[in-house]
């Protein structure tokens, strides 16, 4: 009976740490039945990623602010102030590109650092300072545009945006397949490498702590799965113009966030204010400098994601990066980031922008009107959500594990950004003290 309910635990468990993918595998199989195989041609992956590479940008920074409690709605705005900051920079000011998407960047921290500042240190809700900023940005964008669009943009920034790196070392016969670039087909069997290699190590760090780890069968067979979905994406860019340049960037960046967010004091802070913003106070982490300092990274990550969005448009306009916000929200969630903060993982959030591209191109291909792409993200994201909830359920309450009854979730310290008084679920009357705990419930990533 303990090794059913060990059973039990462990086919949940996995359910809800790699139900995102399981989601995203059978999206893409859907799709490609619906699209007669024109999904998986060489030439859409490619401009999935491309053309998606500023929302899979914005993702990354939106699910470390979630993590952490709050929300920012001023992403789509700070895109295009950014952009057609550049856009001034590069286009009439002639500053070199270097220098202008350097200061693009600072100038994105900035106004990172002035929402961050009225979050942490003043205590405004992040749904307000963000609302506000969105409004206020959009403004900029308008007053420096003067409602008229800026490009072109140099030939590296587009570059950037839009282009493959070149074949370095000639290409490879595939069979009916045709020819594949031989540099592509490498970098993509060092990253199987380098995913296999780590998730085996953290395996054995587990075990070693006594932690529970998957049984050797499905390890294997996640390990599979993995190498082969890489390995296939890599086939088909290999087959039409080799890796593009954002890509590459992409890769730089999931590494980087993953590593700050798993790997690092900072990291782990971030997750234990999500996780309950008193007892992390009360723990001694410095929770307004945090704060602040996410949001600073968002305003980078944002700049960042204008620029390349200009630069593959060619131009900076006044409307770019409308609904931008609400695509990168929606990946976050779509990828497992919890509504009350605590929960989520940069690859989670990077493989629910996927799931949007691949429902965009998909959608596309068949011919479905814009109003329809809408209606299924909308129902996607409300299906997402609603499996998080019902997974914690289960697991607060036994059901997931019956040889452990679990901890109490720990009440959240916000919703949305917006902070919720402890004694709402402490039981104390408001102004007295609220009885003491001992723990919180803090996630932290596998």
């Amino acid at each position: 009976m303990n090794q059913l309910s060990t059973v039990r635990g462990l086919l949940t468990r996995n359910l809800r740490q790699s139900g995102i993918f399981i989601a995203f595998a059978l999206i893409i199989l859907l799709f490609t039945v619906l699209t007669g195989g024109q999904l998986l041609v060489p030439q859409n992956i490619s401009n999935m990623v491309v053309q998606n590479s500023y929302i899979l940008i914005l993702a990354i920074g939106m699910v470390v602010i979630i993590i952490a409690g709050h929300i920012d709605l001023s992403v789509g705005s700070v895109v295009a102030a950014t952009g057609a900051i550049s856009g001034v920079l590069m286009v009439q000011q002639n500053v070199p590109w270097p220098l202008a998407v350097l200061i693009t960047l600072i100038i994105g921290g900035l106004i990172g650092a002035w929402q961050g500042y009225w979050v942490a240190y003043f205590g405004i809700p992040a749904f307000i300072v963000t609302l506000a900023g969105m409004l206020i940005f959009r403004a900029v964008t308008l007053i420096v545009l003067g409602n008229q669009g800026i490009g072109p943009f140099p030939g590296p920034v587009r570059t950037l945006s839009n282009g493959f790196l070149p074949g370095f070392m000639g290409n490879v016969g595939l069979g009916p397949l045709g020819g594949a670039d031989i540099f592509t087909l490498l970098v993509a069997i060092l990253a199987v490498a380098g995913i296999v290699f780590t998730q085996w190590r953290s395996r054995t760090g587990r075990q070693k702590y006594g932690q529970t780890v998957d049984a050797m069968p499905l390890f294997l067979t996640k390990m599979i799965l993995a190498g082969g979905l890489v390995l296939a994406i890599a086939v088909q860019l290999a087959r039409f113009k080799n890796l593009p340049y954002v890509l590459i960037l992409l890769a730089v960046l999931v590494m980087g966030y993953s590593t700050l967010a798993g790997r690092t004091v900072f990291g782990r802070h971030v997750y234990a204010i999500g996780g309950n913003i008193h007892a992390a106070s009360l723990s001694g982490i410095k929770v307004k400098p945090v704060t602040f300092w996410i949001f600073v990274n968002m305003g980078v990550l944002s700049a960042l994601a204008g620029i390349i969005f200009a630069g593959r448009l060619n131009q900076a306009g006044p409307t770019a990066g409308n609904g931008f916000e609400l695509d990168a929200i929606a990946a976050a969630f779509i990828g497992g980031a919890a509504v009350q903060g605590g929960v989520g993982r940069i690859v989670g959030a990077l493989t629910g922008g996927l799931i949007i591209a691949v429902i965009n191109s998909g959608m596309s291909l068949i011919g479905s009107p814009s109003e329809r792409v809408q209606l299924v993200k909308g129902l996607v994201l409300l299906a997402a959500v609603a499996f998080d909830i019902w997974t914690k359920r289960r697991a607060a309450s036994g059901k997931g594990n019956k040889g452990d009854k679990g901890d109490k979730a720990a009440p959240p310290s916000s919703y949305l950004g917006v902070p919720v008084p402890a004694e709402m679920f402490s039981g104390a009357e408001p102004g007295k003290p609220a009885p003491t705990t001992t723990g919180s419930a803090v996630t932290t990533p596998t």
